[in-house]
């Protein structure tokens, strides 16, 4: 098998991070997501993917989001077939290949130019690459604007500075006639606390922001609705984490300020 070696910066390094956890779970008896074609594509990387210390939980929680984010992207598409679907910050995920959208679909992996480029060898032909810093809008003049949108944000919002993120947002949806955004919504907490995970320490990257309230960006002035709110330690999938594991996420459920310094997931339509 050919091995290659990636060369990026310390904040596009998390690409693998989650690659990574997505393998893990691949591997496991019974996968939450079952990415097998993730686990093939780490298993070509040279690269020590031990130092990223990757914990069982974290392992869970990003298989978990990443399939009730590809029900989401799903269910839009399925109501709107000739729609465009934005995967934003997509790193090496393998999303397109899991929805496996119909040809009426336009599907816009975007990222960093390095990380595209990364992308294009190694995950060729199955969406339109864009090479972009999202704290600018320029990018968006490579995107139609005159069909609804589905817009995925998975684990991007600590990452952008200031409030890049919520003049992104404005842009978008000022883009498009209409759509959904689907993110998964980190508290402040646990946007701050995510500095001390030992993943991100490795890695010397330092978060940034977070909300509580899943209404705040409905003050953004991107007209966003609120329409769902998925707290993931009360999924039907915990049933399948290991002990103790499934028993410490389930006694946390009960409590829904604890679970939202967990995952969540948040829908807005705008």
């Amino acid at each position: 098998m050919h091995r290659w070696q990636p060369k990026l910066g310390l904040i596009q390094e998390t690409l693998l991070l989650t690659l990574h956890a997505r393998a893990l779970d691949a591997g496991q008896p019974s996968p939450i997501l079952g990415d097998t074609l993730s686990a093939d594509l780490a298993g070509t990387i040279d690269y020590d993917f031990g130092k990223l210390k990757v914990k069982p939980n974290l392992v869970l929680t990003t298989a978990l989001r990443a399939k009730k984010l590809d029900d989401v992207v799903r269910g839009f598409v399925a109501a709107h077939p000739g729609c465009v679907v934005l995967d934003l910050g997509c790193g090496l995920d393998t999303r397109v290949f899991r929805c496996d959208p119909p040809p009426g679909v336009d599907w816009y992996d975007i990222d960093f130019p390095e990380v595209v480029h990364l992308r294009a060898g190694c995950l060729p032909g199955r969406s339109h690459l864009v090479g972009a810093d999202l704290t600018g809008s320029d990018w968006l003049t490579a995107i139609p604007g005159d069909r609804p949108a589905m817009i995925v944000a998975e684990g991007l919002l600590p990452f952008m500075p200031g409030d890049s993120f919520q003049a992104m947002t404005r842009a978008l949806a000022g883009h498009f006639p209409s759509g959904e955004l689907a993110l998964n919504g980190y508290t402040r907490f646990a946007a701050w606390a995510m500095k001390y995970h030992p993943t991100i320490k490795a890695l010397g990257i330092k978060a940034a922001q977070g909300f509580d309230d899943p209404h705040e960006p409905e003050s953004w002035g991107a007209g966003l609705k609120l329409i769902e709110e998925q707290i993931l330690t009360r999924a039907p999938e915990v049933a399948r984490f290991p002990q103790p594991l499934r028993a410490v996420t389930r006694l946390t459920a009960l409590s829904t300020a604890l679970s939202r310094q967990g995952a969540r997931i948040l829908r807005y339509r705008f």
